[in-house]
């Protein structure tokens, strides 16, 4: 178990972050549990990393505009843009409206048609905007917003892999990670996030749970429509799952 659990660390921060960690991850359901029930705490961690950045912009005098643009700029850059990658091929796959082998084939071509380009466009569009309203706002509570968005959307990757959720495919990240997460993990880490976000609105701190509530409505009814049209989940359909999530919760923190 002690192994399984340092690997699982590290299969965690190598996978949604770019974050180098000195050996090779290993590859087994044990670790790949531990990996995905701490998502959500490498995504509230992630979020800290960026709210910092948000900030410090604002600190120094940029709107929120532009401090939301940096914001996204950095999660993007952070994750290497995976799971962008992922929300573009699901949208391809998806849209396309073929059955399942020709939908998994085409979220394994390399170019991105217009369902994936339009998804990415209203993704990033969405965060922006609605960041620059969370930006807005006082720094403490701000820098909590960005990061129950972020963390919110790698909670919704740890329910993508509950157990009990297929794989599409039986190789792959998904075959990996699909099915492995239990109950008492995905509830701690929902209780996490929650409680970090009554810290993002004060003045009315049912708003940020009801954020995260929703978003997680968004991410399964997203998986659910994934494993009926795909026959499970992929890398690419949790890609496009955490995407998802974060950019509601950042919606639902800047009303």
């Amino acid at each position: 178990m002690p192994g399984s659990f340092a690997g699982g660390v590290r299969l965690a921060v190598t996978t949604l972050t770019v974050l180098p960690w000195p050996g090779r991850p290993s590859a087994d359901r044990a670790t790949a549990r531990v990996a995905m029930s701490l998502a959500p705490a490498v995504g509230l961690a992630l979020g800290c990393a960026v709210a910092a950045v948000g900030v410090s912009a604002t600190r120094i005098g940029a709107t929120p505009l532009v401090a939301a643009v940096l914001v996204v700029a950095a999660s993007t850059l952070l994750t290497r843009g995976l799971h962008l990658d992922g929300l573009a091929d699901t949208a391809d796959a998806l849209g396309s409206y073929a059955g399942r082998e020709r939908a998994l084939e085409i979220m394994r071509r390399p170019d991105v048609g217009p369902f994936g380009v339009a998804a990415v466009v209203l993704v990033l569009l969405g965060q922006v905007a609605a960041a620059a309203a969370v930006l807005a706002g006082p720094a403490f509570h701000a820098a909590a917003g960005i990061a129950v968005a972020t963390g919110s959307g790698r909670l919704a990757i740890a329910w993508a892999c509950r157990r009990g959720v297929p794989a599409a495919r039986p190789d792959g990240l998904g075959a990996l990670v699909a099915g492995t997460v239990g109950p008492a993990a995905l509830a701690l880490g929902s209780a996490a996030v929650a409680a970090a976000a009554v810290w993002a609105v004060p003045a009315r701190p049912w708003q940020g749970p009801t954020a995260v509530l929703a978003s997680l409505a968004v991410a399964w009814v997203l998986s659910r429509h994934a494993v009926r049209r795909l026959g499970g989940v992929t890398g690419d359909v949790l890609g496009a799952v955490c995407e998802a999530a974060g950019t509601v919760t950042y919606v639902g923190l800047s009303i």
